[in-house]
């Protein structure tokens, strides 16, 4: 997250889970609080969209494109979201790609890179 933007990076799994209609969700545990954000098929949303209820950030997808996004070469889907008081809310989802460089984080659930080298 960045200024009026959110972008999530989604694994395999994930895909799998909104190619079932289910909801995609995710904790960070602080101690005193969880951060927690949940992205949704939708059948009322034609393009992504969010809102923050009782903590929780809520990312809508169009449940059109979450059924079928696992299977194409589409990596991302994104939105602007106009607010209230004349700002915009910067809203992408995408894929998760294995990085091509040293990285200790388990990749194995992420889709392979397109690239075969760093640029």
């Amino acid at each position: 997250m960045k200024g009026n933007s959110i972008r999530l990076r989604l694994s395999k799994t994930d895909l799998r889970t909104l190619e079932e209609n289910l909801i995609v969700e995710e904790k960070t545990n602080f101690g005193n609080a969880l951060f927690i954000y949940q992205l949704l098929p939708s059948a009322k949303h034609e393009n992504l969209d969010a809102v923050m209820e009782d903590g929780v950030i809520k990312i809508f997808i169009p449940e059109t494109f979450s059924k079928v996004w696992n299977n194409n070469e589409i990596v991302s889907l994104v939105s602007q979201k106009d607010l209230a008081n004349g700002e915009q809310l910067h809203i992408l989802v995408e894929k998760d790609f294995q990085c091509l460089d040293k990285t200790t984080e388990d990749q194995t659930d992420f889709f392979i890179n397109p690239n075969t080298s760093c640029k």
